[in-house]
C-alpha cells in the first residue's frame, strides 16, 4: 500500500506542479485554448497519442474486444496507429494546421462556420460536441475507478471526484500548455508502464508461447467458428467481421473527434508535422497495440472472472482481474499508466468542450460584446461546468463502459468527419453536404440507440463510412458555393514559402 501511494503522490505532485508553472502562459484567449500554435513536435505527438488513449481503451475495449476476438484484437491497435495516426496525421495535420490558421478558428464548430459560410452550422455544431463529449468523459472515469477499488477499495464515487479534482486544477490553471506538458509526461509513462506490464502477465504464464498454447487450447464461443479450438491464438480470431467494425470505429473516428482534430491547430512548424506523424504512429503502436494484445490472454483468466447478477460477463473486470495477481510495484505501475492516460484524455475534453461553448455559441450569440478577460473567465468557468456535468453522469453510470465511447464516437465523428475532411480538401462541398452529414451521423447513432438494431460499435462504423457517401452526394445536388468565397479560402494552400533544399530540388537539378 506504501508503493501505490507513493507512486501516486509523486504523480499528482507532478501534474500540479505543471499547472502552476503554465499558469503565466494562459493569459490570453489564444494562448489557454491554442497553446500560441506553439506545441512543438514531441509533445504534439504525444499530446495526440495521449488524448486517443484512455482508460475506456486499457479497461473497457482492451478486455472487451481481447475476451471476445482473442490475440486478433492487436489488429485494432494496429489500425489506431495505421489509420488512426499515421494516415490521420498525413492527410490532416498539415491542411488543418495551414486552412485554420488562415480562417483564424480555433475549434472545430468554429471552422465550419467560416469554411461554411454559416453561423447555424456553427452552433449546431457546438452543440453536438457539448452533449456527446459529456458520455466519453464519464467512460474515463468509470474505467480508471474499476483499477483503484481493485488496489485500494476505496469506493468508486471518491475516485471519480479526486480525478476530477485534480484535472480541474491543471487545466483551469494552464490551459493547453499545461495540457500539452501533462500530456508528454503522461506519455512517457505510458510506455514504460505498458511494456513492463505485458512482460509480467506473460511471464505469470509461463511465458509467450505456452501462454499462446494454452489460449489456442480453448474452444470459440462464436458461431461463425462452430466451437473449434484455436481461434482465440488465430491471425483473424472468432469473428473477423466484427473485428472490422471495431477497427474502423477506433481508427477512423479520430479523423472526426474535435479533441483530436484540434491537436493539429496548435502544431507549430513544419517539423512538427514530420515529427508528430512518426512519433504518434510509434506511440499508437505500442500503447494501442500493447493493450489490446494484453487482452487477448484474457480467457487464460476463465475461473476468475466477474459475472453480474444476470450471469453476463462483466468486461470492465476483466484486465483488473488479470492485474490483480501481480507484485505491489507492477500494480502501482497499472495504476499510474491508467491515471496518466485517463487525466490526458479528460483534459483534452473538457478544453475541447468548454472552447468550443465559450467561443462558437456564448460569444457573439448570447453575449454579444464579451471581452478578453471575460472569454477566459468563462472558458475555465465552463471547464469546471463540464468536468461538473461529467462527474454527474459517471456516478450513475450504463453497465459496460464501452457503450459510451461507442456512442459518443458514432455520433461526432459520424456527423463531422466527411464535411472536415471535404472542407480541407474539395471546393464544391457545400452547406448542404454538412447538413446531410450531420443528420446522417445523428440519425444512424440515436436510431440505434433507442431500436437496438445493432451494437453501438457497428452503428457507429456504419455512421463513419456512410457520411463519406453522403455528403458529396448531398453537396453535387445543391448550390455550388461562392467562387469568390471558396477562392479566398483555399488561397492559403497556394501561398509561396522558401524552404531548405533537403525539403526540394530546383528544376535544373
Amino acid at each position: 500500500m506504501t508503493i501505490k501511494i507513493l507512486f501516486l503522490l509523486v504523480f499528482f505532485a507532478m501534474m500540479l506542479g505543471v499547472g502552476l508553472h503554465s499558469r503565466r502562459r494562459a493569459d490570453s484567449v489564444n494562448s489557454f485554448v491554442l497553446g500560441g500554435r506553439s506545441i512543438g513536435p514531441w509533445m504534439s505527438a504525444f499530446s495526440y497519442g495521449t488524448s486517443y488513449f484512455s482508460a475506456v481503451v486499457f479497461v473497457g475495449y482492451a478486455g472487451q474486444f481481447g475476451f471476445r476476438y482473442g490475440i486478433a484484437s492487436t489488429w485494432i491497435g494496429l489500425g489506431n496507429a495505421l489509420i488512426g495516426s499515421l494516415l490521420a496525421w498525413l492527410v490532416l495535420g498539415r491542411r488543418t494546421r495551414v486552412m485554420s490558421k488562415h480562417l483564424e478558428s480555433s475549434t472545430m464548430p468554429d471552422f465550419f462556420g467560416k469554411r461554411y459560410g454559416s453561423r447555424a452550422l456553427k452552433i449546431v455544431a457546438s452543440a453536438i460536441v457539448f452533449v456527446f463529449l459529456v458520455p466519453y468523459t464519464a467512460s474515463i472515469y468509470n474505467g480508471l475507478s474499476r483499477l483503484f477499488e481493485m488496489a485500494f477499495g476505496i469506493p468508486y464515487v471518491y475516485c471519480v471526484i479526486g480525478m476530477a479534482l485534480l484535472t480541474a486544477v491543471y487545466v483551469v490553471l494552464g490551459g493547453l500548455m499545461a495540457t500539452a506538458i501533462t500530456d508528454f509526461i503522461q506519455g512517457i509513462i505510458m510506455l514504460g508502464s505498458i511494456v513492463l506490464i505485458i512482460a509480467a502477465v506473460l511471464e505469470s504464464n509461463g511465458g509467450f508461447m505456452e501462454a499462446l498454447g494454452s489460449l489456442s487450447a480453448i474452444p470459440s464461443e462464436s458461431p461463425a467458428t462452430l466451437g473449434q479450438q484455436g481461434a482465440y491464438a488465430s491471425f483473424f480470431g472468432a469473428d473477423p467481421k466484427s473485428l472490422l467494425g471495431v477497427v474502423i470505429l477506433t481508427s477512423l473516428g479520430t479523423w472526426g473527434l474535435p479533441q483530436m482534430v484540434h491537436k493539429f491547430y496548435t502544431i507549430k512548424s513544419e517539423k512538427a508535422v514530420h515529427t508528430g506523424t512518426i512519433v504518434s504512429t510509434l506511440f499508437a503502436l505500442v500503447i494501442s497495440g500493447g493493450c489490446y494484445f494484453l487482452g487477448g490472454f484474457s480467457r487464460l483468466y476463465g475461473d476468475q472472472l466477474q459475472y453480474d447478477a444476470a450471469g453476463n460477463l462483466a468486461y470492465d473486470s476483466i484486465i483488473p482481474t488479470m492485474l490483480s495477481s501481480l507484485g505491489d510495484v507492477l500494480i502501482a505501475i497499472t495504476l499510474v499508466l491508467v491515471l496518466s492516460a485517463s487525466m490526458s484524455t479528460l483534459a483534452s475534453l473538457v478544453l475541447s468542450s468548454s472552447s468550443t461553448l465559450c467561443l462558437d455559441f456564448l460569444r457573439g450569440s448570447i453575449i454579444k460584446n464579451m471581452s478578453e478577460k471575460a472569454q477566459l473567465l468563462w472558458l475555465r468557468g465552463l471547464v469546471l461546468l463540464f468536468i461538473l456535468i461529467s462527474v454527474l453522469l459517471a456516478l450513475d453510470p450504463p453497465t459496460f463502459i464501452a457503450q459510451l465511447m461507442g456512442i459518443s464516437w458514432g455520433a461526432l465523428a459520424g456527423a463531422f468527419l466527411a464535411p472536415f475532411l471535404y472542407g480541407l480538401y474539395w471546393k464544391r462541398m457545400n452547406r448542404l453536404g454538412v447538413w446531410a452529414s450531420f443528420f446522417w451521423g445523428l440519425g444512424i447513432t440515436l436510431g440505434n440507440l433507442f431500436l437496438g438494431i445493432s451494437s453501438s460499435i457497428n452503428a457507429g462504423a456504419v455512421a463513419m463510412l456512410g457520411s463519406l457517401l453522403i455528403a458529396p452526394l448531398a453537396a453535387l445536388l445543391g448550390k455550388k458555393p461562392e467562387p469568390e468565397l471558396v477562392k479566398n479560402i483555399f488561397r492559403c494552400y497556394d501561398e509561396k514559402i522558401l524552404v531548405s533544399r533537403k525539403y526540394h530540388l530546383r528544376k535544373e537539378e
